[in-house]
């Protein structure tokens, strides 16, 4: 405790209080408010009284409120007014008493009660933040992550996202995925570097404008150029970028075309095989100012689930040395997963992809030895739907 009291009869007075009620030992004296703002370290609860040397009436109160909202306040002064305890209270004190009016054991009590009173309502402050954290992550997590928009039977869709770090703040990964009237279906899994509310709020915004555009009708390379203006303007830091993987597979279901912006290539399944497809890859947006965006195509087959996901996926470690589980542990983790679900190569596409990203995104944190440190975003598209 510390208390802050000018005048040395009373500061007598009230130490012998505490000595019968057997606490003396841990009270410390300031003789006015800028001295006891410098004795706050450790100290959970404040003696206060109304007229110092420096402070006078609630200013004490008030500050105390505002830099130490952790500390109970016990104001103890020699002012018997109802209203004025009311006043304290409402300015941040926990207890109002009046010097004369209580003996040892009533003071111990009201300093107990006020710090446990304090106590209860940082919890509740506490938790009312983190339930408005909560909500805001909601939000944020709605614009990131959408639903996709599918209208053929025969493709499966199954998505992933999981926070990185020990706090698990939500990041700037995002996907999503849009069948337009002519039959393509456009797809998109994109990563906004760094984590946290500004990185995920910039995910939105590319995110709606990538599907306002797609539904627009827009050429992908005219999309992109969009979401590259929509970054310079909307981010909050200029070294903020973004990588991108955008595949948009065709009304037959036979082929794609591949655009990678500084993002890592997709994963091909077919019947036997797994492989990393190749693309020419171009400078992230918010690196440079890109004007040119190429595209691959690339075939698919008849039988084929796409995996596309962001560099958390594959920047785990590998037990306890530096060395990262990349695309090719990638690689040999979903091979592995299939070998060891279907090695006859039947089944239900839909079933097996959810199953895999499970069992994948389950994989890579035990290899790392806890979670990742980065986000990770992942989108698994197939066809047909009901063959492996």
């Amino acid at each position: 405790m510390l208390l802050i009291e000018d005048d040395d009869g009373d500061a007598l007075i009230v130490e012998e209080l505490l000595a019968g009620a057997g606490v003396a030992d841990s009270v410390s004296r300031a003789r006015s408010l800028s001295e006891g703002k410098q004795m706050l370290a450790g100290i959970t609860c404040v003696l206060l009284d109304l007229e110092l040397p420096d402070s006078h009436g609630l200013d004490g109160v008030r500050w105390l409120a505002e830099h130490a909202p952790t500390v109970a306040v016990v104001v103890l002064t020699g002012l018997a007014d109802e209203h004025l305890g009311e006043e304290a209270v409402r300015a941040g004190a926990q207890d109002y008493l009046v010097k004369g009016q209580v003996d040892g054991s009533q003071l111990r009590r009201g300093i107990r009660y006020a710090v446990e009173r304090r106590r209860s309502e940082e919890i509740q402050r506490q938790l009312q933040a983190a339930q408005i954290y909560a909500r805001e992550n909601s939000r944020l997590e709605r614009g990131l992550l959408p639903s996709p928009l599918l209208s053929d039977s025969r493709l499966s869709v199954a998505t992933r996202y999981r926070a990185g770090g020990g706090q698990m703040l939500l990041g700037g990964d995002f996907y999503d995925l849009v069948e337009v009237a002519d039959g393509w279906v456009h797809a998109v899994v994109g990563d906004v570097c760094g984590r946290g509310p500004d990185e995920a709020a910039l995910g939105v915004c590319l995110r709606v404008a990538w599907r306002t555009m797609v539904l627009a009708g827009r050429p992908m390379a005219e999309i992109l150029s969009a979401l590259q203006q929509v970054l310079e303007h909307e981010r909050q830091d200029s070294r903020l970028f973004a990588t991108l993987c955008m595949i948009s597979v065709a009304p037959d279901r036979s082929y794609a075309r591949l655009h990678l912006s500084g993002h890592p290539p997709p994963l091909l399944i077919t019947p036997g095989a797994v492989r990393e497809l190749k693309a020419q890859i171009c400078t992230p947006p918010g690196i440079t100012h890109q004007t040119d965006w190429p595209s691959t195509e690339i075939e698919l087959g008849d039988s084929w689930s796409l995996l596309i996901y962001t560099d958390g996926l594959i920047e785990g470690r590998i037990g306890d040395g530096p060395e990262r589980l990349g695309s090719e542990g990638l690689i040999t983790a979903v091979e592995a997963f299939l070998r060891g679900r279907d090695p006859a190569g039947t089944g239900d596409r839909w079933q097996r992809d959810d199953q895999l990203l499970d069992w994948v995104t389950s994989h890579v944190r035990q290899l790392n030895g806890g979670e990742l440190d980065d986000d990770i975003a992942v989108l698994a598209l197939g066809h047909p739907a009901g063959e492996v």
